[in-house]
């Protein structure tokens, strides 16, 4: 009933990016008072408590039917988002974006290598064009990917892995028990990566966002965090609302712009620009990404 309701779910999903976009601009303060794996467990500690509240409320249900299929599925997508927000603290939002949007490229290439699904020359070629598009995006003035800007890349292959194992294997589950599973997940993540800095901490003035240990929380860290981690909520919730509503391949082209809010969003509050090497492959990635979504339906 809720599938034949296309106008409302490509709100509901451009609302989920804008509001994404806006949030994730502000990292970057977050990097300045914490390291990346107290972020992540700060965090997860407020999303879960009010997760459980959401389903205490009715909200959904965090009952699991397969534990070791949300287990997996859980720790790719972590993997994703730890990696994703790593490359936030060294690079410009719209570059960490545009590699995480590789994540449909690695989707359709594991399909055909590791499931043998048979594809299009429409899709290879429109796949071929996205990678050029990230390329464009993260280097337009090099001719190769260093290591740092291959780490948002690497966070899309896992994301890819994530979404595949969430159609094969978590299509049927709630997606408030996966939306406490990824936030469990993160935290662990996060509680792991204080432990082994708290074993062998880094000497250094300035390790960094993600070589940094536990610092004692600012008021100026928890209030960033809660930010993102209400912001997280309600994004993933209208995410979920937006592909209760509609066709998936519809959906997920308007997932795509989320690399024109953050662009918006970094411009607005921090006066960062693209050039139009940058501009050409977002049109790239964006265009590459609907021919996929809608070449596969």
């Amino acid at each position: 009933m809720s599938a034949h309701r296309p106008l409302a779910a490509a709100v509901s999903i451009l609302s989920a990016m804008l509001l994404i976009g806006f949030i994730d601009n502000f990292v970057v303060n977050i990097a300045r008072d914490a390291g990346l794996w107290q972020f992540h467990l700060v965090r997860s500690a407020m999303a879960l408590p009010m997760i459980v509240g959401l389903a205490m409320l009715g909200i959904g249900t965090l009952a699991i039917r397969r534990l070791w299929a949300v287990g997996i599925r859980s720790l790719t997508i972590s993997v994703a988002m730890v990696l994703y927000f790593g490359s936030l603290a060294f690079l410009p939002i719209s570059e960490a974006v545009a590699g995480l949007f590789t994540a449909p490229l690695f989707v359709l290439l594991i399909s055909v290598v590791v499931l043998g699904e048979r594809v299009g020359i429409v899709r290879v070629i429109a796949a071929g064009a996205g990678f050029i598009g990230v390329l464009l995006v993260l280097r337009p003035d090099a001719g190769a990917v260093t290591v740092t800007s291959a780490v948002p890349i690497l966070a899309g292959f896992f994301y890819a892995v994530g979404a595949i194992l969430t159609r094969a294997w978590c299509a049927d589950e709630s997606p408030t028990a996966l939306l406490a599973g990824f936030f469990l997940g993160l935290g662990l993540c996060g509680a792991a990566g204080v432990a082994v800095l708290a074993a062998f901490p880094v000497t250094d003035d300035d390790p960094g966002f993600v070589l940094r240990g536990w610092a004692t929380p600012t008021s100026a860290f928890l209030g960033w965090t809660l930010m993102q981690a209400v912001g997280s909520i309600a994004a993933v919730g209208l995410i979920t609302r937006s592909y209760q509503m509609a066709d998936p391949s519809y959906v997920s082209v308007f997932e795509y712009s989320l690399l024109i809010f953050v662009s918006v969003w970094a411009w607005i509050l921090r006066g960062e620009g693209l050039d139009l090497m940058a501009i050409l492959g977002i049109c790239l990635i964006i265009a590459s990404g609907t021919i996929i979504a809608l070449r596969g339906r």
